[in-house]
């Protein structure tokens, strides 16, 4: 009895693209609808251009990767904007995620879905930044005097801004974690050793790229996106490691000085068991061991949890993940407090972000 697909399939196509040779009309229509829910469908095409694949999955690829490639030129002018808009405070505008790829022109920019801008400002020019952007167009998305306070005093971000006239978001960070967080990464590090990427646009290094990846995925969210965002890792890392061969120990002591050594090793071995991410470990001076741990499997139970039309499923164990997400962001009176808030108010609140 043939196994019903999941999100593996998407998995070993990206790993394989020559496994797609033996997919027959319903295999296709399963890639197809899990690519897309994953928004991996322009990676999918990257994967398999040059593929004998059939014309129809042809014109649906090429039609992703049109999209893909309007939406890297969009992304990019909107680097731009913040860029202009900011440029007189004199500060680093530090691009974070897809952006941040393309603009770098790195491999795991080629066919991803771009959505809002995120960028990393420092803590203390929250206020000029904010003014600035306000200036330039940008406006609340939802004013809320709740979720604005809550935004502001505990998490990583300004509650989100979307530009009047474009339509487009804007993620202002000061750091990679909420503030109520177990875990407070060192900011000003990351901003200091961010790289130059095109002319007053910058990048968080390629150490910190990775160790951004995976505290998003692992102590920040519910690992929605997790194959996209595990791909991201499995790009970044095979790229640096090419070119430099310290890469693997650098990206270690720069996770063990963040405090999120942990986060970085289960994001590699996951990597490894779904793309076949070539990472090494370590005994000396990090100890670092990326055998596959029992716990693995609950995580790619998750970030698999997709059926062969592309719909969710495991909803246990995505409920399982969703309360993770919010006890390793907040102590637990206050996750109580916040909860109530927004069921009596209807809604989930940034804490499901």
């Amino acid at each position: 009895m043939r196994r019903a697909p999941d999100g593996w399939l998407l998995a070993r196509a990206l790993r394989l693209p020559e496994s797609t040779l033996a997919l027959d009309a319903e295999g296709w229509t399963a890639l197809l609808a899990i690519a897309r829910a994953e928004q991996m469908l322009g990676t999918l095409a990257w994967r398999l251009d040059g593929m004998a694949v059939p014309p129809n999955v042809g014109r649906i690829l090429e039609d992703a990767w049109r999209s893909v490639e309007q939406g890297r030129v969009v992304a990019l002018w909107e680097a731009e904007a913040a860029r202009r808009a900011l440029a007189p405070l004199g500060e680093r505008v530090v691009l974070l995620k897809g952006t941040a790829f393309v603009a770098a022109d790195l491999l795991a920019g080629h066919g991803r879905s771009i959505g809002d801008l995120d960028i990393l400002v420092p803590r203390a020019s929250l206020d000029r930044v904010e003014a600035a952007l306000l200036d330039a167009g940008w406006e609340w998305v939802k004013p809320d005097p709740y979720d604005d306070a809550y935004y502001r005093q505990w998490m990583h971000e300004l509650p989100p801004l979307i530009h009047r006239d474009r339509d487009r978001m804007i993620d202002v960070h000061h750091t990679i974690l909420p503030l109520t967080a177990r875990i407070t990464p060192n900011a000003a590090a990351l901003l200091a050793d961010a790289v130059e990427v095109a002319p007053g646009l910058w990048a968080l290094s390629p150490e910190d790229m990775v160790v951004h990846a995976a505290a998003h995925l692992f102590a920040d969210g519910d690992l929605a996106g997790g194959m996209r965002n595990l791909w991201d890792i499995d790009q970044l890392c095979r790229e640096f490691a090419a070119t430099q061969s310290d890469f693997y120990l650098s990206l270690y002591e720069r996770a063990w000085e963040e405090g999120l050594s942990a986060q970085v090793q289960r994001a590699l071995r996951l990597c490894w068991q779904l793309y076949d991410t070539p990472a090494v470990g370590y005994t000396s001076p990090i100890t670092i061991d990326l055998n596959p741990r029992w716990s693995d499997r609950l995580y790619l139970r998750r970030v698999t949890a997709r059926d062969g039309w592309g719909r969710t499923t495991r909803p246990v164990t995505r409920m399982a993940f969703y309360i993770r997400s919010h006890w390793l962001r907040m102590p637990p009176a206050m996750l109580v407090r916040h909860l109530w808030i927004k069921w009596r108010k209807g809604g989930a609140g940034p804490a499901s972000g």
